[in-house]
């Protein structure tokens, strides 16, 4: 924590929530730099609302709702899968938790020769699941399926994420020796921070109308690909191409006229060409600094190193 937020935020000491999943793209390990890079007005009482559009993961949110006095969360994203899950914890913790821990004594009770195969049983039935589930409203079926959200995303390899055009979960088995399934004192945490959140699962422009002076808006959108081969963007089943970046950069200067407080993540395509200025002319109006992160999604390990990122802001 900054020593600037630690003497102006006010934290939840009796919250230690983190995020849920573990998320192609999250924030965990830019988190530092993000913070420090947060407008000053979120030290000094002046931002009452926060608004994650592309909630994803939750890190930026997790840290801001326990340590900033906002009394506002809007957050909300395409990934149903997500939406889903996020309301049931807000809503349902407690049958949650007794669906996970069934799980999780369940797997452990296999030999470790026999998890891959119970790990691909619940990937089918996931998969299959998904056609007859209402996502508008909530029922029972959203326990089960939330359950089988943090199991899969627990067990799976590399802790993806991932889906194909059908919606269909196709991430392999990851062969964790020892994958932490129910991590219930988290999840009670979590489903507290969550009861001051409106949650949607909608396009990045749905809280159009809440945002003002007030406001903090952070997008974290899925990320313009560093070259044509790369195909980490689909965490649903809509692809989010330049132009999405571009309606999402329309929407960056609307929101900026309205007077919020504006941050955007973005790869930075420099690290392989130079001369790409796609969002040097897309931002060119506002501030764009490249922050450090490590490259952690690749199959090679050789190709998984320090590369640079950029952070948007309009302050």
């Amino acid at each position: 924590m900054s020593s600037q937020c630690s003497s102006l935020c006010q934290p939840f000491t009796n919250l230690i929530a983190k995020p849920v999943l573990k998320w192609a793209g999250g924030k965990g390990q830019l988190l530092r730099q993000i913070i420090q890079a947060l407008p000053p007005e979120i030290y000094h009482g002046k931002i009452h609302r926060y608004v994650e559009p592309f909630v994803g993961g939750g890190a930026v949110f997790f840290w801001v709702a326990q340590n900033c006095n906002i009394s506002e969360f809007y957050l909300s994203d395409v990934n149903r899968e997500l939406i889903l899950l996020y309301k049931t914890i807000k809503n349902e913790i407690y049958l949650l938790i007794e669906a996970l821990r069934r799980i999780e004594t369940e797997y452990f009770s296999l030999l470790i020769e026999q998890r891959k195969s119970y790990f691909l049983e619940k990937r089918i039935h996931y998969n299959k699941q998904q056609h007859r589930i209402n996502y508008e409203e909530f029922n029972f079926d959203w326990i089960e399926r939330s359950a089988y959200i943090i199991f899969l995303n627990r067990t799976c390899f590399n802790g993806l994420f991932r889906v194909n055009q059908k919606g269909e979960f196709n991430v392999p088995f990851g062969d964790y020796k020892n994958p932490r399934i129910c991590h219930e004192e988290n999840l009670l945490a979590v489903s507290q921070l969550l009861q001051k959140a409106t949650i949607k699962h909608q396009d990045f422009t749905a809280y159009q109308n809440k945002i003002d002076s007030q406001s903090f808006v952070y997008f974290d959108p899925p990320y313009r690909p560093l070259s044509k081969t790369a195909n980490f963007k689909a965490y649903a089943r809509f692809n989010f191409n330049d132009q999405e970046q571009e309606r999402l950069a329309k929407f960056y200067r609307q929101l900026n006229q309205q007077g919020a407080k504006l941050m955007l993540s973005n790869s930075d395509p420099h690290n392989i060409d130079p001369q790409d200025n796609f969002f040097e002319k897309l931002y060119e109006d506002f501030s764009i600094n490249k922050i450090q992160a490590n490259r952690m999604i690749n199959s090679k390990a050789n190709r998984r190193g320090a590369i640079s990122e950029l952070l948007i802001t309009n302050y």
